[in-house]
């Protein structure tokens, strides 16, 4: 909006700083206000010729300017001085220099009072999906909640989790690096994946970091909430459950799988997920965030390896259907091998609520209605294809489509979200819902 409005109008800069709702001007003015004060004290103080003589160089200057002039001459000149040294004050405190970062103090004030009082949103999931969806919806909001599943037992995660005895750090990892201000930095710090060491080879330095502060802190909740303010993240980051969560499969067969690693290599339809504990219980502070929020989020990401595992935690689900928050679920674009073969969008809006306990868990379901035409051959040779809508099987479950293009753009012909039309998409859809 800054941008957009010095491109309109040709004026200074600094004008920006007259925006409404950038809780500024007022304390600006008590400032100015304070410091007239205390001028007048300590001239009263020390003798009060000082008043009578400045009033009798403004009436001597007044015979030679107009008054309306002078007056307003003396309030800009006195409004420059002070402004001025005003904000170079604010940039030495806040060590807040334009020259080493991309936005002006300006611009980051005044999206910092926007994003503040943005919507609360719950966005629930895991992987790279949830990740993704936090880089685009942090654009639109500060009050944000991320809910990370805690299932993982595969890669570096499996091992410090393993060896540790701590909460799988992967996704977790993941969901803090999107949320932070300068995220291509800090998730290229975190995503850094040793490539050789003895002991280090395969662990990425986000998990590492992530482990020792659990063990400083005691736990990984304090752990993420210390990683955060070091961070300076925007938002909040909890795993679902501190319980030691492993996940298990029941196919259709009647076969039973346990571990999240070992669930998509059976490569069978899956019939229900279950937990061991069997009853894992949910985060307070999980269950306080989806009870006052104004919009809840699940997916997208692997729908029963990343989504529906936060489900099964004891509480969410009726956390989820009490709280009055708009609910909508962010479909996969192609079908998960393993997970996923021939799924529709019915399929995995029925997944959903089998697991939620038969609940109707979300008011709408998000699809992409656009595909590459030059879509790689590579999902092909891996049996992954288009999620496909089907509207008729979808009217039971009185859940609304939202058809969108969700794809980014490349040349590889790849099918990935674009964390920006995501976002949009989903905020659009709340903000449109709202005036119903």
């Amino acid at each position: 909006m800054i941008n957009k409005f010095r491109k309109n109008v040709k004026v200074s800069k600094d004008v920006g700083w007259l925006i409404p709702g950038l809780n500024v001007k007022r304390w600006l003015f008590l400032i100015f206000l304070g410091s007239v004060l205390m001028v007048l004290g300590f001239l009263i103080i020390f003798d009060i010729r000082p008043i009578y003589q400045t009033m009798e160089f403004i009436r001597k200057a007044a015979l030679i300017l107009p008054t309306e002039i002078l007056a307003v001459l003396v309030i800009l000149i006195g409004a420059f001085v002070f402004f001025s040294g005003w904000k170079k004050t604010t940039l030495s405190i806040m060590d807040m220099d334009s020259t080493k970062s991309g936005n002006s103090l300006l611009e980051r004030l005044y999206r910092r009072s926007k994003l503040n009082k943005g919507a609360k949103i719950v966005a629930i999931g895991g992987g790279t999906g949830l990740s993704m969806l936090l880089r685009g919806i942090k654009r639109y909001t500060n009050n944000i909640t991320a809910v990370v599943t805690v299932g993982d037992d595969g890669g570096s995660s499996g091992r410090l989790r393993e060896d540790m005895g701590i909460l799988p750090p992967g996704d977790i990892r993941n969901c803090i690096a999107a949320l932070a201000d300068d995220d291509d930095l800090i998730t290229e710090l975190f995503q850094y994946r040793f490539k050789k060491g003895e002991g280090l080879e395969g662990h990425s330095f986000g998990n590492l970091f992530l482990t020792a502060l659990c063990s400083i802190t005691g736990n990984m909740v304090k752990a993420v909430k210390e990683s955060s303010n070091v961070l300076n993240i925007r938002g909040v980051v909890l795993p679902a459950t501190l319980d030691d969560m492993k996940l298990g499969a029941e196919f259709e067969d009647g076969t039973i799988v346990k571990g999240e690693s070992n669930i998509p290599e059976e490569h069978k339809q899956i019939k229900k997920l279950f937990t061991e504990p069997a009853h894992c219980k949910a985060l307070p502070e999980v269950l306080d965030a989806i009870a006052s929020a104004d919009l809840i989020i699940l997916g997208p990401g692997s729908l029963y390896t990343s989504v529906i595992p936060n489900l099964l935690v004891d509480g969410i689900v009726e956390a989820i259907m009490e709280s009055r928050a708009k609910k909508i679920y962010v479909c996969n674009i192609m079908t998960q091998p393993g997970e996923t073969d021939a799924y529709s969008v019915a399929s995995h809006v029925n997944a959903l609520i089998n697991h939620a306990k038969g609940q109707k868990i979300i008011d709408a379901v998000l699809v992409n209605n656009s595909l590459p035409n030059n879509i790689s051959e590579g999902y092909a040779k891996i049996g992954s294809i288009p999620v496909r809508l089907d509207m008729e099987n979808l009217i039971p479950t009185g859940v609304t489509v939202v058809s969108q293009k969700l794809i980014e753009e490349n040349k590889q012909g790849l099918v990935r979200h674009s964390s920006n039309r995501v976002a949009r998409a989903v905020y659009y859809w709340y903000k449109k819902t709202l005036k119903k």
